[in-house]
C-alpha cells in the first residue's frame, strides 16, 4: 500500500511489562502485532476482554512507546505524541468545572486560538452535535449520552487526520449507544477520517466498520484476521443488524473469535493454585 493511501500504520509492534506475578519475566501484551487503516476507512477491532485492545490505541496514540515495531503516520514514523490524532476515551474524560463549551473548546485554547474564535468553533460543534442549547451545562447536568456528545464534540473540534475511539459508547444504554453510534456515522460520512474503533461488541464493530480486525487472546495478542464489511452504506446501526448480510458476517467473524473469547474467559477463571 503507498503512503499517500495509508493514514497510519502499525508494523510488528511489541509490548513487553513488568510482571508482578513472576518478577523477571516479562509480561508480552502485543506479540510482533502489524495493523494499517488506509485513509478515510473506519476499522473496527475486536477481541476478547482483557486482550490488548487499548494498549494497542495507545501505542497508535503515542502515549505508549512500543518495546520494538514502528508506528507510521503518512509514512513518517512517529516519534512521541500522535498529534495529527484526536482520542476519545471509554470513561468519560470531560472536566466537571468546566462547562459544555469550556470542554468544547479546551483544546483549542491550549494550542493558543483566540478565546472567542474558539467558542464560535465550540458552539457549531455543540450544535452539530444536537446539544446547541446545553452550551452552559456542567458535565454532572448532562445525561450519560450528552456526555458522550460532549465528548465526540471535543475530539471533533480539533479537525483530526485519524479518531482513535477506545469502547466510547460501551457504558450507554441500548437505545442511546444506538443514537450515538448513528450520530458518529452521520458527522464520520460529512469528513471522512480515518479511525480505529476499540469495541467488545461484534454488533458495533459490524455495524459500524469498513473492516473488522479480530485480535487473538492474551498474552501475546496479535490480529488474528480481518473481515471486509460489504454492507452498503449509509447505514442505520438497528436495521442493518436485520439483514441477512450482516446475520452471516456476524456468524462468519464470530466463528473466528469464539476460540479466543473462550481461551480468554478459561484464563480469567482458571483456579488459583493455593499451595
Amino acid at each position: 500500500m503507498s503512503d499517500s493511501a495509508c493514514s497510519l500504520e502499525l508494523d510488528r509492534i511489541t509490548c513487553r511489562f513488568s510482571s508482578r506475578d513472576a518478577p523477571g519475566t516479562p509480561y508480552i501484551a502485543l506479540a510482533e502485532a502489524s495493523l494499517t487503516v488506509r485513509t478515510g476507512e473506519f476499522v473496527a477491532v475486536v477481541g476478547p476482554t482483557g486482550c490488548g485492545k487499548s494498549t494497542l490505541l495507545n501505542v497508535a496514540a503515542g502515549l505508549l512507546a512500543p518495546s520494538s515495531g514502528t508506528v507510521r503516520v503518512h509514512g513518517e514514523a512517529l516519534i512521541g505524541i500522535n498529534r495529527r490524532s484526536g482520542y476519545m476515551f471509554q470513561a468519560d474524560a470531560l472536566m466537571p468545572w468546566r462547562s459544555a463549551l469550556d470542554n468544547v473548546t479546551a483544546g483549542l485554547e491550549f494550542r493558543g486560538m483566540p478565546r472567542e474564535e474558539a467558542r464560535l468553533r465550540g458552539h457549531g460543534w455543540l450544535q452539530r452535535v444536537g446539544l446547541g442549547g446545553f452550551a452552559t451545562r456542567y458535565p454532572h447536568q448532562l445525561s450519560g449520552g450528552m456526555r458522550k456528545r460532549v465528548a465526540l464534540a471535543q475530539m471533533l473540534v480539533l479537525d483530526p487526520e485519524i479518531l482513535l475511539m477506545d469502547e466510547p459508547f460501551s457504558a450507554l444504554d441500548i437505545q442511546t449507544r444506538q443514537l450515538m453510534e448513528n450520530e458518529l456515522l452521520a458527522l464520520w460520512s460529512a469528513n471522512r477520517k480515518s479511525v480505529i474503533f476499540i469495541t467488545h461488541d461484534l454488533e458495533e464493530a459490524i455495524s459500524l466498520a469498513d473492516r473488522v480486525v479480530v485480535l487473538s487472546a492474551g498474552p501475546a495478542t496479535h490480529p488474528i484476521g480481518e473481515f471486509v464489511i460489504d454492507l452498503p452504506r449509509p447505514r442505520d446501526v438497528a436495521e442493518v443488524r436485520l439483514t441477512p448480510r450482516f446475520v452471516e458476517l456476524h456468524t462468519q467473524i464470530w466463528h473466528a473469535m469464539k476460540g479466543e473469547v473462550m481461551k480468554a474467559y478459561a484464563a480469567q477463571y482458571a483456579p488459583v493454585d493455593a499451595r
